[in-house]
């Protein structure tokens, strides 16, 4: 094939890509149309708390696998080797923790966003700051996760670029808006097989085109892209074991332990029981996303590692990497660019309708019900609906004005986005975890956090600008470090491009900062600066707390110690006498099993007769 000829679709890959948006269409008329056809908030907002485990993992799973990270991750792997797996590690931590402790808080308060929650632990004033702050974060998410996709299928395909765009904003907002979370829920499981399928398929058929196992195991080891564990403690690396294994924890803890577009999963859920397990059926399917992705990367390299398009210049940056591979490797399996055209757009529906599904619940119940209290529910159903197809457009004025940008500027708009998810983490954890924190020490820590953030971030940023303009066959700056970003959380275009052999000192040091230290440096400040104000200004006082906002750590800690050294017959922690006791007292009805369970998860740490904590809510 001519490597400089363009590529085009056939007319089966066209029917493909059309066939996805019908069928997630399809999904949310259903759900618009069917049953109760969302009467109520708690219908559309949170399913009618009916969700299942397994499509509650499948679309846990996805909200974060963006078509950034679809493109983005091969091309890393392509570029640097398998170095990033080991960012697998940390999803042990990452997913233990919020199963054990912000799912049990946030589900026995009965939330609906979660920050409602800052309002109950703290104030009025911490919730409206991290609901702005989660807005302006999701605004920016939303525009990139939408335009960058379609502008690499352009550039490579001649794909009509805003075609695409408006395509997949447009479907995406209408099932969103007519079907509520369920709906979002169940095209984010069609759209996870979707997304498995196509990178199956993709690397079936690379590995017959570059001449089986042998040959690419061969390839890769020559090129030295299997890469080893680096036990370097240097936190200003890119990418080490350490970076990944715990620098990821954090990443991990500000998705799916305080994130809206998780936690809002979690709260849907039928039960707590369900969304703990929900949250443990996530780390496989991360897992199988990670290896498929990092697979791909390895086969692509075992083709093009005596002519790299990007060297050739055939392609401009990496981020069209994956998908010239699938055009001039591929193109003659008639349909298979095609269903990878539909992976790559289920990734970026499933994430933009999450973003839309979360943006819809902060706003309404964080800035608009408590103004409202008395709204009735078909009223403020109708509004939450308005509001979904208002953050459609958003979205995509939000892709236009990025449109605009230049690249330096679109690498800026990553890093504002990067910059939020380590102080939000902070703000939860400095009140989920230390009863003395006060209203004071949480909005000072993080406005000091995002100051932080900011200033590090920016600075970061403006002193790699030289070496952003200089295009080098190793740099880490284009769409695989941009995956990082968006998955993550955190900043890409901060992440160190250079190979100059001295160490950075001073500021530089701290602006040279590994991306994935990020979110433990500005969650770390947050905490830190919110309990030293809280300190000074007066810690507050036991009474104070509304019951179940604060983790009961050292509990934890001593029922866990005193099971590890007491005998095994004699283990028995007080969760378990309390349901036991209440098992044997129960004489009336028989009870369904979904109240049984709900009863027995609020035996840990919250009085059963305390459950209507939003009634405290109040107006600015």
């Amino acid at each position: 094939m001519d490597v400089t000829e363009q590529k085009y679709f056939s007319t089966i890959d066209f029917v493909l890509f059309v066939l996805l948006l019908v069928a997630s269409m399809a999904i949310g008329l259903y759900y618009a149309l069917s049953g109760r056809q969302q009467r109520t908030t708690r219908e559309f907002l949170l399913a009618d708390q009916s969700m299942k485990c397994l499509p509650l993992s499948l679309s846990l799973m996805a909200t974060f696998q963006s078509a950034v990270a679809i493109v983005g991750t091969p091309a890393e792997v392509f570029t640097n080797g398998t170095q990033y797996w080991f960012i697998g590690c940390s999803y042990i931590l990452g997913l233990l923790i919020p199963a054990h402790i912000f799912i049990p808080v946030f589900y026995r308060l009965h939330l609906t966003s979660a920050y409602q929650y800052l309002e109950l632990r703290f104030c009025k004033a911490v919730r409206i700051c991290g609901t702005i702050t989660f807005i302006f974060q999701m605004i920016i998410y939303m525009g990139v996760g939408i335009y960058t996709p379609a502008l690499a299928l352009n550039a490579v395909t001649g794909f009509h670029l805003w075609g695409a765009v408006l395509a997949t904003g447009l479907v995406c907002t209408i099932y969103t808006a007519l079907g509520g979370l369920k709906a979002v829920i169940w095209t984010d499981v069609f759209q996870t097989v979707v997304m498995f399928a196509g990178q199956l398929a993709v690397i079936i058929v690379g590995v017959q085109q570059a001449g089986g196992l042998s040959h690419i195991w061969r390839k890769v080891i020559e090129g030295n892209r299997i890469s080893g564990i680096d036990l370097n403690p240097d936190p200003t690396v890119r990418h080490t074991f350490w970076t990944l294994a715990l620098g990821g924890v954090f990443l991990m803890l500000s998705l799916y332990g305080v994130n809206q577009t998780q936690v809002q999963r979690y709260l849907s859920s039928r039960t707590e029981k369900e969304a703990v397990m929900s949250c443990y059926m996530v780390f496989p399917c991360l897992q199988i996303a990670l290896g498929l992705s990092c697979v791909m990367g390895l086969v692509m390299f075992a083709c093009y590692s005596d002519n790299s398009p990007l060297d050739n210049q055939y392609i401009t940056s990496k981020d069209q990497m994956v998908l010239y591979f699938i055009m001039d490797m591929l193109q003659d399996f008639s349909g298979l660019p095609g269903l990878f055209v539909a992976c790559l757009f289920s990734a970026s529906l499933s994430t933009i309708s999450s973003a839309f599904s979360s943006l819809a619940t902060v706003t309404m119940e964080d800035l608009i019900k408590p103004h409202y209290p008395s709204m009735v529910e078909t009223r403020a159903t109708l509004l939450s609906k308005i509001l979904t197809f208002a953050y459609g457009l958003v979205c995509l004025v939000m892709a236009y004005v990025i449109h605009l940008m230049n690249g330096s500027v679109l690498q800026a708009a990553l890093s504002i986005f990067g910059m939020v998810g380590g102080p939000l983490l902070g703000v939860f954890c400095l009140g989920i975890f230390f009863p003395l924190a006060n209203s004071t020490g949480a909005v000072t820590g993080l406005v000091a956090g995002l100051v932080l953030a900011f200033w590090v971030g920016i600075g970061g940023f403006v002193t790699q600008i030289p070496s952003i303009t200089t295009v080098r066959p190793n740099n880490c700056t284009d769409m695989a470090a941009t995956e990082n970003a968006i998955m993550a959380t955190v900043t890409t275009a901060l992440a160190p491009i250079t190979d100059e052999p001295s160490k950075p000192v001073g500021l530089y040091a701290l602006y040279s900062l590994s991306y994935m230290w990020y979110s433990a440096l500005n969650s770390s400040v947050v905490i830190l600066i919110g309990l030293i104000v809280s300190l000074i200004t007066g810690p507050m006082k036991q009474g104070e707390l509304v019951a179940g906002t604060v983790y009961p750590l050292m509990d934890k800690a001593q029922d866990l110690m005193q099971k590890l050294l007491r005998p095994k017959s004699c283990v028995g922690s007080r969760e378990q006498r309390q349901i036991g006791t209440c098992q044997e007292q129960t004489n009336g009805p028989v009870r369904t099993e979904r109240n049984t369970a709900k009863e027995e998860e609020r035996k840990t740490f919250q009085p059963l007769s305390q459950v209507a904590y939003l009634e405290q809510e109040t107006s600015v």
